[in-house]
């Protein structure tokens, strides 16, 4: 089902974007913002999805939409290098955090697997139970899926084996397609 926010409900989504995920300037009260079925649209460009977690949604920024922000820090780096005013972190701008996948986990991880403990080399401090944190491969630290953690940070370190990761948004799933 396709319906369009109005501007009030567009206005909330801005406010509720910037306190749950520090995200500005994704959208403005004159973008045309749509909801079709579990994405939402930005003038025609799917940026978010909704994740049912039980009778709740949560709205989740797609993998496409954290790749493009990244490509737009590393340009801002790139100018402030150059201008000798300091770096700033990719995925950091945002308030999602991160874990770090080796190459063996990587070809299951963008098939749709859930992750495994083993196939972890670095968990991001203060992951709470629950929360969607951003995948990472370790070679080029490119975002290649979206989870929900099944442990906190210190949970998790202390942990050896079994799936500690819910996958909810990978690279070619039909969210990655549609976007």
């Amino acid at each position: 089902m396709k319906t369009q926010l109005s501007n009030s409900e567009t206005k909330e989504l801005m406010k509720s974007l910037e306190a749950n995920y520090h995200l500005k300037n994704i959208l403005n009260k004159k973008d045309i913002v749509v909801r079709e079925d579990n994405l939402l649209k930005i003038n025609n460009k799917v940026l978010f999805f909704f994740y049912k977690e039980g009778q709740m949604e949560k709205l989740i920024p797609t993998l496409k939409l954290i790749i493009e922000l990244c490509e737009r820090i590393k340009e801002t780096n790139s100018l402030n290098e150059i201008k000798n005013q300091g770096e700033t972190n990719n995925i950091k701008q945002t308030s999602l955090k991160t874990i770090t996948v080796d190459k063996g986990a990587v070809k299951f991880v963008v098939n749709g697997a859930d992750i495994m403990r083993p196939g972890i080399t670095k968990i991001d401090e203060g992951i709470q139970k629950g929360e969607v944190v951003i995948i990472l491969e370790e070679t080029h630290q490119k975002p290649i899926s979206i989870c929900v953690s099944e442990a906190s940070s210190e949970e998790l370190k202390a942990m050896t084996q079994g799936r500690v990761l819910t996958n909810i948004h990978f690279v070619g799933d039909s969210v990655w397609k549609s976007s």
